[in-house]
């Protein structure tokens, strides 16, 4: 017969295992859907435009949307998140660390934007060549961004990346593509 401080102690530890396998399934890769390797979180760094993305409560209706990466001497990733909100007429932001997984050679991020909460960042895919254009998944096929250097990016690599999600089984007829043109309220 167990006692009582038995009893706690299984519950505790019970309730530890179940955060770290729900955190855990927070930051992980869609099954059949790989982080891109050889990456360079020097050449990630700097601003990005989101393009298109699948919605989400967090974002939604906002227009204008960038996000910042700047890498931090503890190897780190300090990002910030912008986007204007045209109902309510102000810029909304949201500043978070993101974590390389493993090896940072692989670009398979934890984001973090509120303590204890982290989310996969995982970048699929990749303008190795000059890094102006990305494509990121989260930890599910329900979360996707098409990032550019530019508010716009050539139709043509927009075509081959949004087929590129079909093929990995993303839900490519809920992407949304993003507002850049200057706000005016």
């Amino acid at each position: 017969m167990q006692s009582a401080n038995e009893d706690t102690r299984a519950v505790t530890a019970g309730l530890v295992l179940l955060t770290i396998v729900m955190v855990a399934g927070c930051t992980g890769t869609p099954q059949g859907v790989e982080p891109v390797t050889g990456f360079d979180a020097g050449r990630y760094e700097g601003r990005w435009y989101e393009i298109m993305r699948l919605d989400h409560r967090f974002e939604r209706g906002l227009t204008n949307v960038t996000a910042e990466y700047r890498l931090r001497e503890d190897g780190t990733v300090n990002v910030i998140n912008r986007g204007f909100d045209p109902r309510k007429c102000e810029w909304r932001d949201v500043e978070g660390t993101a974590r390389f997984r493993g090896d940072p050679d692989t670009a398979s991020l934890a984001v973090s934007f509120f303590f204890g909460i982290s989310g996969g960042y995982h970048v699929i895919a990749l303008d190795h060549d000059d890094y102006q254009w990305s494509m990121v998944s989260g930890p599910t096929r329900g979360y996707l961004w098409v990032l550019a250097r530019e508010p716009e990016l050539d139709d043509e690599i927009l075509d081959r990346l949004v087929g590129q999600a079909a093929e990995l089984g993303f839900p490519t007829d809920e992407l949304i593509r993003v507002d850049h043109s200057e706000q005016q309220c």
